[in-house]
């Protein structure tokens, strides 16, 4: 007989990495309150900022996410069991009393710590992603109970691609080569070969998690290997909270920046189809990959794209045009500026726009705050937006298909109970509603902006579209004034310029005669 997933985990010891992130926040939190027989989670937790690992532990369990969870059963964080490590860290930098019971009592082991930052440098990146793992790897390879390691990737990992099935694909480079590489050579040869390291790639986060899952299956005959590679995470569908959503990575930023006034150009190609996953389902996907391949036990690593894959198919366009909607009946209550920003599918357009509309109003508001005495922000804020959509403009104008029908097919190996529990099948989702619930998400968790203020946020997003109104009359009288006051000048030039060009075309010679050579040339 075939255990339930919630049996299955039933007794269970998992180590999980990278736990404060975003994707490891909802699966601690979903493991907690869906598999209420888990024996115990281990969470591998580093000092970070001056902030010790018990203190980040209290500080991760008052998190909104866990708000039903600490309801509905209070007693599950008493499962939580702090590992103060760090895998930047020899042995991860474990005290040898956890390091034992790891080896001696865990089941299973979610890897998901990374640094999901597009432009670290290369070696800071190797040590994060790849060493890392490395690291977690060599751990797990002396746990006498290890039943599946669950390896978190990413489906942009071979971008270079334009289909990524669910399968291994050689590196580009041999991981250890480049593991050896960044620990000899010195920074600055390092910076000047890292564009050529890198090519096959758009930063040095889609390098190392591709180098890194050929890393992981060096060890897929040691124990049984599943490694998950998740779309865009964003936002949750259904649990714990419609909508919640911790950081203001990839849509989320762009949402909150448009919102804001601040974002008011993207380059984005509005046709193409986007992957994007709720945070939820992800989770539920992890979860029912270590289930399947603990029981499968396989002898070569298994691949899954947890991925949206056209199940629905929504464009760039389509949302940015429902995030126009919602983000005009649920407005920001601090905002720059009116949000009317549109996408460009051509480059120089875009960089017109942000010339005209990011750069210039930042300097002009950044000069009256230098005039009063106060302190100015908006130059810099609007640089480092600037670098981020640059970034980020290689996923928006670019369309990849990803084949998951690996992961899609976990929902047939489960029962009808446990899919409405752990549930996959995005097919009942309605963008539409989604989105206000993802922008009321942003909105509360990420902004800290309480519902209560949304009367007065209207008032001021109805006054800030009149005075964005009136800046565009004024702007129009402005250019039209200019164009009638030069007139004689504008024509004049224009005139100038066509009889310059007229006098450099023979129009009215004939083509023979122009292609004719004459005969003493030869």
């Amino acid at each position: 007989m075939v255990p339930s997933v919630r049996e299955f985990y039933k007794g269970k010891r998992i180590f999980v990495t990278g736990g404060t992130g975003f994707l490891g926040k909802a699966l601690i939190e979903k493991i907690l309150r869906s598999c209420p027989d888990v024996e115990v989670v281990y969470l591998l937790l580093r000092q970070k900022k001056g902030v010790s690992s018990d203190d980040r532990l209290k500080e991760l369990c008052n998190n909104k996410v866990f708000d039903v969870l600490r309801e509905q059963n209070p007693a599950a964080f008493k499962k939580l069991r702090l590992i103060a490590g760090d895998i930047l860290e020899a042995r991860l930098g474990l005290s040898p009393d956890d390091e034992k019971e790891l080896r001696e009592k865990c089941h299973i082991v979610f890897h998901s710590a990374a640094c999901v930052r597009f432009d670290q440098k290369l070696k800071d990146a190797v040590h994060m992603n790849t060493t890392g793992t490395l690291r977690v790897l060599e751990l797990a390879e002396t746990m006498e109970k290890l039943e599946v390691f669950v390896h978190l990737s990413t489906a942009y990992c071979r971008c270079h691609l334009e289909v990524l099935e669910e399968k291994s694909y050689p590196a580009v480079h041999n991981p250890r080569r480049i593991l050896d590489l960044v620990e000899w050579m010195d920074d600055e040869t390092q910076a000047y070969l890292e564009p050529k390291l890198i090519s096959s790639e758009p930063n040095t986060y889609s390098y190392t998690k591709a180098i890194t899952e050929e890393l992981v299956e060096e060890y897929q005959e040691k124990f049984p290997i599943a490694i998950a590679r998740p779309s865009i995470v964003i936002a949750a569908w259904k649990e714990p909270i419609p909508g919640w959503v911790d950081n203001m990575n990839g849509p989320t930023g762009l949402l909150i920046g448009s919102g804001k006034g601040v974002i008011r150009s993207m380059h984005c190609e509005p046709s193409y189809t986007t992957d994007v996953l709720p945070v939820d389902v992800t989770v539920n996907g992890c979860l029912l990959i270590a289930y399947a391949t603990a029981l499968d036990k396989p002898k070569k690593a298994v691949f899954y794209n947890v991925t949206l894959s056209e199940v629905i198919k929504i464009t760039w366009g389509e949302i940015i045009e429902l995030g126009r909607k919602w983000l005009a009946i649920y407005p920001h209550t601090l905002a720059l500026w009116h949000p009317g920003g549109t996408i460009k599918s051509y480059y120089f357009q875009h960089r017109v726009c942000v010339f005209l509309y990011h750069l210039i109003p930042a300097y002009v508001v950044d000069g009256l705050l230098f005039l009063l005495g106060k302190k100015t922000f908006l130059v810099n804020a609007q640089k480092r937006i600037s670098h981020g959509l640059n970034v980020l403009q290689f996923y928006t104008t670019k369309e990849w298909h990803f084949v998951n029908t690996n992961f899609r097919s976990l929902r047939n190996r489960i029962s009808k109970e446990d899919d409405e529990i752990f549930f996959t099948d995005v097919s009942p989702l309605d963008c539409e509603d989604y989105l206000k619930n993802y922008i009321l998400g942003a909105r509360y968790y990420v902004c800290k902006e309480d519902p209560s203020t949304l009367p007065k946020a209207r008032k001021l997003y109805r006054i800030r579209f009149l005075v964005d109104q009136i800046f565009r009359l004024l702007f129009y009288v402005l250019v039209f004034w200019v164009l009638y006051s030069y007139r004689d000048l504008f024509v004049s030039s224009v005139e100038k310029l066509d009889s310059a060009l007229k006098s450099l075309t023979p129009i009215n010679v004939k083509a023979e005669e122009v292609c004719e050579v004459p005969s003493d040339t030869l």
